[in-house]
């Protein structure tokens, strides 16, 4: 099976949101998914590489996925950081290995970015926790909080 892995540009916007509302759909994100909202996010983080990465995963250069590696910074975990913000895989591909291969592809960006450490955050009960936790992502004894600035 033929994968690849393609950076997505500012004119890969509407088929990134398409793949998008399936993961809301899977996994919907804990503040309500408004896509004219959604777009100018997208929209920001294509056009500045600082931000992040958007990468497709392809099928024959056919778009069955995503992943988005962002950035950070962390005294904590000594320097520049990345963030798995989402990965989504297409319904009818998963079980296939490509969960794990866009883990690997992930932390090898992140590392080739000078991230020092990678995270991701996922809902409890979600059944892709065992395949991060193969991959050796770890639970910690902290919880996630979140304040809205906007």
């Amino acid at each position: 099976m033929p994968i690849d892995y393609r950076q997505a540009e500012l004119s890969d916007a509407p088929a990134l949101l398409v793949l998008m509302r399936g993961l809301q759909y899977d996994d919907p994100w804990s503040v309500p998914f408004e896509e004219v909202g959604v777009k100018a996010v997208v929209d920001q983080l294509l056009a500045n590489p600082m931000f992040g990465e958007v990468w497709f995963v392809c099928d024959e250069g056919r778009p069955i996925g995503y992943v988005v590696l962002c950035f950070d910074y962390s005294l904590e975990y000594r320097g520049r950081g990345a963030w798995i913000d989402e990965l989504y895989i297409v319904d009818s591909r998963r079980g296939q290995g490509l969960g794990g291969s866009a883990l690997r592809f992930a932390e090898a960006r992140a590392s080739d970015a000078g991230a020092r450490v990678l995270h991701l955050e996922v809902n409890r009960g979600n059944a892709a926790i065992e395949l991060y936790r193969r991959h050796g992502f770890v639970d910690h004894e902290r919880y996630l909080m979140s304040k809205d600035l906007g």
